[in-house]
């Protein structure tokens, strides 16, 4: 078992220097961070909406929800119109305060400009052999996706969209990328809640990863119907770690497959020191804080 290498891909997978990086205050509340890059573009180029204030950059928009979803919208509109936000999507995901209340919602590329915090859900997809092993599905990802092409994930992952539920955003996702009927998982309960957060390439990546198990009986496969996977594989457990140990996963499907092999009991006698490393991003499942 390679316990040293997980832990080490675990601690490189959620480190975050924060110093490098300016509170970005919404409706009188702390929802993000921003570089030194879209720190200058904010004071900048928006200075009508964004303003330095105590150290932050704080948002002048002091109306509702629509107003602030209006006018957000609007100036990342005009981000992505001179070429400063890749990967438009035409979707919006859902800035939520830190009572849980949504605040507003936003285009998700300018998500990770912004800091703001995002939610997806993640499929573990385990099957028990004749034998007694457990194996898990994993997916690979298609090599005409824009973004990380080639790569593994788990069962399932996506997104939850403006509007959806968890449950929703479950059952879409769980059809899209792996053909699982709404029976399958309908009523699943999140096995674990994952707080991912980095730097990226854009600004930080910062997503609460709703991780859940669903189990296939022997001879079940998954079958993609949007095309984004390329194909689904049914791995030992040490071909997943090993996997993980040469970084072949996307991140966050490595912090979702490191706790669902955690939470199996994998690594035996060494679990204590893996768990011990999980213990930084694992947040209760009924946590009511959603926000930075």
């Amino acid at each position: 078992m390679l316990v040293e290498e997980v832990i080490a891909v675990l601690g490189r997978a959620t480190h975050i220097d924060r110093s490098a990086f300016t509170p970005l205050i919404v409706a009188g509340q702390k929802l993000g961070c921003v570089n030194a890059v879209w720190r200058e573009r904010l004071l900048g180029f928006e200075p009508a909406l964004f303003e330095e204030k105590g150290g932050s950059i704080a948002c002048r928009i002091a109306g509702d929800a629509a107003q602030l979803t209006r006018e957000l919208n609007a100036a990342a509109e005009r981000w992505q119109a001179i070429g400063w936000l890749n990967g438009w999507r035409n979707e919006r995901f859902t800035a939520f305060g830190a009572d849980g209340t949504a605040l507003f919602e936003l285009e998700r590329a300018a998500f990770r400009p912004l800091g703001l915090t995002s939610r997806a859900v993640h499929l573990n997809g385990l099957t028990r052999l004749a034998s007694g092993e457990v194996r898990m599905w994993i997916a690979r990802r298609s090599p005409h996706k824009g973004v990380e092409p080639n790569r593994m994930d788990n069962l399932m992952g996506g997104g939850v969209a403006a509007g959806e539920s968890l449950q929703q955003a479950l059952l879409r996702e769980g059809w899209e990328e792996a053909g699982m009927s709404a029976g399958s998982l309908t009523g699943l309960a999140p096995a674990s809640l994952l707080l991912a957060e980095r730097p990226v390439q854009r600004g930080v990546h910062r997503e609460w990863l709703y991780a859940y198990d669903v189990w296939l009986a022997d001879g079940e496969r998954p079958a993609n119907q949007d095309g984004e996977v390329a194909e689904h594989v049914l791995l030992p457990l040490h071909e997943v770690e090993d996997l993980l140990v040469a970084e072949r996963f996307m991140i966050d499907a490595a912090l979702v497959a490191s706790d669902c092999l955690a939470r199996l009991g994998y690594w035996g006698d060494e679990s204590a020191r893996v768990e011990a490393a999980l213990a930084a991003v694992r947040h209760p499942v009924d946590a009511a804080v959603h926000a930075l």
